[in-house]
């Protein structure tokens, strides 16, 4: 399936087949032993009328599982089910082991608005100094979130997941994703008469709307540092030609023609430059663009190929994959140009890899005897990570609080999106509901 280390520039997607018009379906594969015990409480609706068709406590509580990092108890198990802090016995809540609880309600406002009230405590805290008796200290419950949210109605499952943002921010200390976007390659019919489509869509699969549709091949999209734009490889004019496209007109640029192949654009965290693999001179090398005037600078210069970069969250350097050492292997050069030095040893193949966003590890495609994985190398120790366990993985990419992987899979007759925490032990797949998605992208924080 992967063939050669031009997989990602030459015309070699024949896997794409059947249909591939709707949302993604979530499926969580795998969690985690000993996750944080925790209780979402169904929002109530206050209002005349018929409630929102939008189940902002479902989303919440599919976005916070999706990590891996918490266990929820069933709705079934609950002995009460309050919509704010007035109404909650928290003896009822201990009592079923629960460490942090989520309780809101959506109120009615002007026709099409509402306001999203929710309220995040942690209930399982004791003073460990006052006392009600000669017995155990009293509890001391602890409110950690609690906002009124404004909303349009039709903007409903953005305010959820902006909760799944907050909440989980208070619970582990770390930022949220839930309120970023994901891009990927799809692909309608068979053959000659297939249809590429670029597709952009929340994290979790919904509101995917089409950027670009091409009776061609298209590739590698990478986002902007500001998740404004994205750039792509297209064949649509019979040759592979990167474009820059603006997400909120629709305007594109075609930025890089060359002879030969136009490939694996990257953008540098600035937003200043496009890293990317040209074989205008005959090879394939790794060249930047300082994309103000469309100036070009060659960054690697040997017989090898070299292709696939990917800059550093610094900006000082990029990492690459080149066959100079006989086999696909990463590579780190300074983004000023110099002398490269390999990163991987391990395993017959490694391509496509990707900083994580601290900079101190990277996830890439690993082959081995067994096929092809996502695995995470320690930049530090060097030690590999394995990530997955199919045989046909490809295209990590990191959420942007480096909390989880994105990447492609197959089930077997078709192409997937799969997830995975960044330590491996929570498993997600993202499937259409009909055809092949390929290329997955996940965006940056939106600046």
């Amino acid at each position: 399936m992967f063939g050669n280390l031009f997989r990602g520039l030459l015309i070699c997607i024949g896997c794409y087949a059947a249909n591939a018009w709707a949302i993604l379906d979530i499926e969580i594969t795998e969690g985690v032993e000993g996750a944080q015990p925790v209780a979402i409480v169904p929002f109530d609706w206050v209002g005349t009328g018929a409630a929102p068709q939008v189940d902002i406590s479902a989303i919440v509580t599919a976005d916070l599982r999706r990590t891996g990092k918490f266990r929820f108890i069933p709705e079934k198990d609950f002995l009460e089910r309050p919509h704010h802090g007035g109404e909650v016995n928290f003896e009822n809540w201990r009592a079923l082991g629960v460490e942090s609880l989520v309780v809101g309600r959506i109120r009615a406002a002007s026709p099409g608005n509402v306001i999203v009230q929710f309220q995040l405590f942690d209930i399982y805290k004791r003073s460990g100094a006052a006392q009600t008796g000669p017995g155990e200290p009293e509890y001391k419950i602890k409110q950690l979130a609690g906002y009124n949210l404004p909303a349009q109605v039709k903007d409903l499952r953005r305010t959820a997941h902006y909760i799944s943002d907050i909440v989980y921010e208070a619970l582990t200390g770390e930022r949220g994703a839930f309120t970023t976007r994901i891009a990927y390659v799809t692909a309608t019919g068979e053959g000659k008469k297939t249809e590429y489509t670029l597709q952009v869509a929340d994290m979790d699969g919904y509101n995917p709307y089409t950027v670009l549709r091409s009776s061609q091949p298209i590739m590698s999209p990478a986002w902007s540092p500001d998740a404004r734009q994205l750039a792509y490889v297209s064949f649509e004019n019979k040759k592979s030609q990167i474009y820059i496209q603006e997400l909120s007109t629709g305007k594109r640029n075609l930025v890089s023609s060359q002879k030969g192949i136009n490939g694996a654009p990257a953008w540098s965290p600035d937003g200043n430059k496009l890293a990317m693999a040209l074989s205008r001179d005959g090879n394939v090398e790794i060249y930047i663009m300082e994309l103000a005037g469309r100036r070009l600078r060659r960054l690697t210069n040997n017989t090898a190929i070299d292709t696939e970069p990917s800059w550093a969250p610094d900006g000082k350097s990029l990492v690459f994959v080149s066959d100079q050492s006989g086999k696909p292997q990463v590579y780190r050069i300074p983004a000023e140009g110099g002398r490269a030095t390999r990163v991987t040893f391990q395993g017959i193949y490694n391509a496509r890899p990707s900083f994580s966003p601290d900079g101190k590890s990277l996830v890439m495609m690993y082959g081995d005897d067994d096929g092809f994985h996502i695995a995470r190398q320690d930049l530090d120790t060097g030690v590999i990570h394995m990530l997955s366990k199919g045989s046909e993985d490809e295209s990590p990419s990191f959420a942007p609080n480096g909390s989880m992987v994105l990447y492609a899979a197959s089930d077997g007759t078709r192409g997937i999106l799969s997830a995975v925490s960044v330590d491996g032990k929570a498993q997600q797949r993202l499937k259409l509901q009909q055809g092949d998605v390929r290329e997955p992208a996940w965006a940056p924080y939106f600046k």
